[in-house]
C-alpha cells in the first residue's frame, strides 16, 4: 500500500490525508458503494446560472430595506400609543411624536411609489408564522 492509498483502495487527494489534514469522505463513500473513483461535481460561475439586472437588484434591495424600514415605524407607532394611553407624555410630545411619525408614513409613501411598490409588497410571508407586518 502507497502512502496515497489507503484500505479498500481508496486514494485521498493530496496524499493520506487532503491539505488541512481532512479525510475525503466523498471517495470514501464512493469505494464502499463500490464505485471506482469519485470526483466532485463541476460547478458553474454565479453569473451563468442566475441572470441579473440593475433594476431588479435595486428594486429588490429596496423592498427590503423599506421592509424593515415599515416595521419599525409601525414598533415605534404602538410604542407611541401605548405611552400615550399610560399618560407618559406630554401635549407637546404627542404632538411632536404625531407629526414624526405622520411625516414617516409620508415619506415611505413616496418611496415605494418612486421604487414602483405596493403597501403589500413590502409585507413577507414567513410561511406558517404568517405576514411579519399586522395588516390591522
Amino acid at each position: 500500500m502507497t502512502g496515497a492509498e489507503r484500505p479498500g483502495g481508496v486514494r485521498w487527494e493530496g496524499g493520506p490525508d487532503r491539505p488541512g489534514g481532512r479525510r475525503d469522505e466523498a471517495a470514501e463513500l464512493a469505494a464502499a458503494l463500490g464505485e471506482s473513483s469519485w470526483q466532485a461535481p463541476r460547478v458553474q460561475p454565479l453569473d451563468r446560472r442566475l441572470a441579473v439586472d440593475r433594476d431588479s437588484v435595486e428594486r429588490g434591495l429596496a423592498s427590503l430595506v423599506l421592509t424593515v424600514i415599515e416595521l419599525l415605524r409601525q414598533l415605534m407607532e404602538r410604542q407611541a400609543l401605548r405611552r400615550v394611553d399610560l399618560g407618559d407624555l406630554t401635549e407637546e410630545q404627542i404632538e411632536r411624536v404625531g407629526a414624526t411619525l405622520m411625516a414617516l408614513e409620508q415619506q415611505m409613501t413616496e418611496l415605494r411609489e418612486y421604487f414602483g411598490l405596493a403597501p403589500e409588497d413590502l409585507n413577507l410571508d414567513l410561511g406558517p408564522l404568517g405576514p411579519l407586518l399586522p395588516t390591522d
